[in-house]
């Protein structure tokens, strides 16, 4: 049947959705960041897969709707995820979690896996995202940047793993906790001295702060501010690399083999963090020589 230029199936009831998983993200803190879309979708499910009832609780009661919830987080056993698999199968069920956009550092990417696994259709609808917000306010190069989660608690696996990540030439986005922030800039400035960090706390909330700087003067800032809240921890890309005249003159030797002094010298520039103007100059040098 075509209504309003929609195709609906006739056995339904006009105002209900088709069958399946639909993934909603909520807000991060400010309720007003709801979309209309997600509103519509939890307004019209069949029942709703959280984190936390008494979390979704909440922002289902702000939004006047009342639908059944069934709990799903780490902790769910293969069983609740397939009960919740078959109930997609001829109902309407949205995924939330507790803030933000599920299958960000949250376990729902497994329900989607069995969900697509069994042909159910899986829809997302996007929203609100700290790791996201936390890149767009800090000012940090966001052209290129992985979003790497939770560091770990422990300090040897946190310094591993930021040894992992140090020559990634990118913005590195991490969630972390209150307690555990000094913890964390102190191996930060141990590993990474020279990366400019920014810390995004409270996000969209009342209390929103971002602090931005090297790590040494961050932990000196939240040692006589302790932070609360949530908070996204962002390390910028490594500082560009300066050449020496001997390995510009090598880099330049090679490109000119196949380029223009003037492509040469954009190529190694961009490289090595040298002036274009300076490696033109030497480019003609080294042609003419």
């Amino acid at each position: 049947m075509v209504h309003g230029g929609r195709v609906t199936d006739a056995t339904q009831p006009e105002n209900s959705l088709a069958p399946g998983l639909y993934i909603v993200a909520t807000p991060i803190g400010n309720l007003g960041d709801i979309t209309l879309r997600a509103i519509d979708v939890l307004k019209r499910c069949d029942g709703i897969a959280c984190e936390d009832t008494r979390v979704t609780g909440k922002l289902l009661k702000h939004l006047g709707i009342s639908k059944p919830m069934w709990r799903y987080d780490d902790h769910s056993e293969h069983r609740d995820r397939s009960r919740l698999v078959e109930s997609t199968r001829d109902r309407a069920v949205a995924l939330v979690s507790d803030a933000g956009t599920p299958m960000v550092s949250d376990p729902g990417y497994r329900l989607v896996n069995d969900c697509r696994a069994e042909g159910i259709p899986v829809t997302v609808l996007p929203g609100a995202c700290a790791a996201v917000a936390g890149l767009a306010l800090s000012g940090l190069p966001n052209d290129r940047f992985l979003f790497a989660g939770f560091l770990p608690s422990k300090e040897k696996a946190r310094r591993e793993m930021l040894e992992e990540l140090s020559a990634i030439d990118s913005t590195l986005v991490f969630y972390e906790t209150a307690p555990r922030l000094i913890k964390s800039l102190t191996t930060i400035g141990e590993v990474l001295p020279d990366r400019e960090v920014a810390v995004a706390r409270e996000l969209t909330k009342l209390h929103e702060e971002l602090r931005r700087g090297l790590p040494a003067g961050l932990i000196a800032y939240f040692e006589a501010h302790p932070p609360k809240g949530e908070i996204v921890l962002l390390v910028g890309p490594p500082p560009e690399r300066v050449a020496s005249e001997e390995d510009a003159d090598a880099m330049l030797i090679d490109a000119l083999r196949t380029m223009k002094a003037s492509q040469a010298a954009a190529q190694v520039a961009k490289a090595t963090g040298v002036d274009r103007k300076t490696l033109y100059a030497r480019a003609m040098e080294l042609r003419s020589a």
